[in-house]
Formats: structure tokens, sequence, C-alpha cells
């Protein structure tokens, strides 16, 4: 039985998936769910009995459901093993695993689709292009800090092999340029973006290169 994703090409949680996918060679069916369409194809009574929250991703493994990207990309981990997403060293893996929560936890959250449309019901625009700049900056100073702080970087955010902190960081940069976010005070991170977009596990997770792309 296949593994099943239901994805939206632009959803960044999902692209995190995509991308954990891609790294460990794992073959996956994507069922879009468009985010916008008719009310949100995720409120749909069929797709609420998958996922009681109505949001992407959900991974289907076997008639097992899961959902949360991050409990996705550890479960794939436990069970798929090689190639290695954590270092073996438990302390390099905290490390890590604190790089994908600032995003995961601190940064994506105030910056999701369902919060920007409910300050598009409060405010102006303008403010939300301003808010979503503000914790996309607040969160990457911390992430670049860290990043020359410990030195483990390489080519990626923890040496020269692409890893979970890549696949939650890449997302948020490729919605960072989407929503013309000022990243000059971020080269570390630019740079680990950039050679991650050379590797074909990242490429091809990416929202333009997606089954259900739009322009």
């Amino acid at each position: 039985m296949p593994i099943i994703l239901y994805s939206y090409f632009r959803s960044s949680a999902a692209y995190r998936v995509r991308i954990a996918l891609n790294l460990k060679n794992i073959g996956y069916e994507i069922r879009p769910v468009h985010l916008l369409k008719n009310g949100g194809e995720q409120f749909k009574a069929d797709y609420l009995a998958l996922n009681p929250q109505g949001r992407v991703p959900v991974l289907v493994v076997e008639n097992t459901v899961l959902s949360q990207s991050s409990a996705i990309i550890e479960y794939l981990e436990e069970v798929y093993p090689t190639p290695p997403l954590l270092p073996a060293n438990a302390i390099e893996r905290a490390y890590v695993r604190s790089l994908a929560q600032i995003i995961a936890c601190d940064i994506h959250p105030l910056n999701n689709l369902r919060v920007l449309n409910y300050l598009n019901d409060l405010v102006q625009t303008d403010f939300q292009l301003s808010w979503y700049s503000h914790w996309i900056h607040e969160g990457f100073s911390a992430i670049e800090q860290l990043l020359l702080k410990n030195n483990s970087w390489g080519r990626f955010c923890h040496g020269d092999a692409p890893g979970m902190a890549d696949a939650f960081l890449i997302p948020q940069v490729y919605n960072a340029f989407r929503f013309g976010c000022e990243m000059n005070n971020f080269p570390l991170i630019s740079a680990i973006y950039e050679n991650c977009m050379q590797e074909a596990a990242f490429s091809n997770a990416a929202p333009d290169n997606q089954p259900d792309a739009e322009t």
C-alpha cells in the first residue's frame, strides 16, 4: 500500500514533510488539499474525518493517519533511519531539534494562513505584511546567531549532509522571499538555502514543482 501525503503546494508544513520523504528516498503519493478554494477543502467532511484540525499535512501509512509535520518527520526518522536526518550524538540531536522548533513552534504558528486570514479581517494588508516580516526577522535572527555560535554548520545547518533543521528552514525561507522579507541580515541562512536548493530532494519538494502548483 503506497504512502499517501495530503498536501497543499504552498503549505510550509507539508513542504517540510515532502523534503524529509525525498531525503530518505521514500516513495509517496500526493493528494492535494486546496486551502483556499471553495472555502478551503481542508474543511470538507471527508478531510475532517482524517484530521479533525483541518490542516495539512496528513500522512497515511498502512491505514494509519499521522498529522503534525514534526511528529511525521520524527516517525520517518525512526522507521526509515537511513539516511539519518539527525546526528548520532544526543547533544547535537537536541541542537538540531532546537533549530527546527524555532521555526515550527515560534515562527510558523504566528505566520500561517489561518493567523494571516484572521489579521486580514481585523486590519489592513500593510499591517499583515509588517506582522509577517517581524516574526521572520525575530526567528531568523536567533537561528543565524545559533548557527554562528555552534559553528557546526557546513553546506547545511549541521555539517555537509542535509537534515531535519534544513527540512524546516528551507520552506520558511521560501515564504520569506514570497512575502518580500529582507534577508540581507541573514547571509548564513541564505547560503544554506542556496545549497539546499541545489539538491534534488529540496528542489523536487518545492511548491512550484508540485502537481497542484499554481502561478
